[in-house]
């Protein structure tokens, strides 16, 4: 039996929505600046036999998108085949990378929208791991900032910018209650 009442339940049910969406839009606002500054040949460069080029790393977050957010959230079809999205190097632009990565985007914010109270309590095995639909969704996004961070520090490393995610934002402000 549910220890909250169905106002409170509904309530976190959105606050789990509506951050989730936020930090999913963060995080592809950001790899899209990224993959726009990078030159086309940039996109593919792997940088040592251990790290992967970004392009890579996007087609790994699609992956990853595509198989918990679509597939296990919003139960679309998908086969994904984990060990391509680092190894491989399809004869795809950026411009068609962007475009792919923003179409999963849209489509996983969308899903994400629609989940109700059921969807994020109910349990599933995804990746041979047993999950509630809230706890997918929060590695989900926990996973998209991991990468987002490393695409960032690819940038930085290979451009030397200031990508200016926190331009204008006060980050010294304190916490009031």
């Amino acid at each position: 039996m549910n220890p909250w009442d169905k106002g409170e339940a509904s309530m976190l049910a959105n606050d789990i929505k509506g951050a989730a969406a936020k930090r999913m839009r963060e995080s592809g606002e950001r790899i899209a600046k990224c993959l726009h500054l990078l030159e086309p040949q940039e996109v593919w460069r792997d940088f040592n036999p251990n790290l992967v080029s970004v392009g890579n790393l996007v087609l790994h977050l699609i992956g990853n998108i595509s198989q918990h957010v679509l597939a296990g959230l919003g139960h679309a079809p998908y086969v994904r085949h984990r060990v391509r999205e680092f190894t491989e190097k399809p004869p795809m632009g950026k411009r068609e990378l962007i475009a792919t990565f923003e179409q999963t985007m849209q489509r996983a914010l969308s899903v994400i929208e629609r989940l109700g109270e059921a969807d994020l309590t109910r349990r599933s095995v995804i990746q041979g791991k047993e999950v509630s639909g809230a706890e997918d969704l929060i590695g989900v996004i926990e996973h998209l900032a991991y990468h987002t961070g490393q695409i960032a520090f690819a940038l930085k490393y290979l451009k030397n910018v200031d990508l200016g995610f926190y331009a204008g934002v006060d980050l010294d402000q304190q916490n009031q209650a």
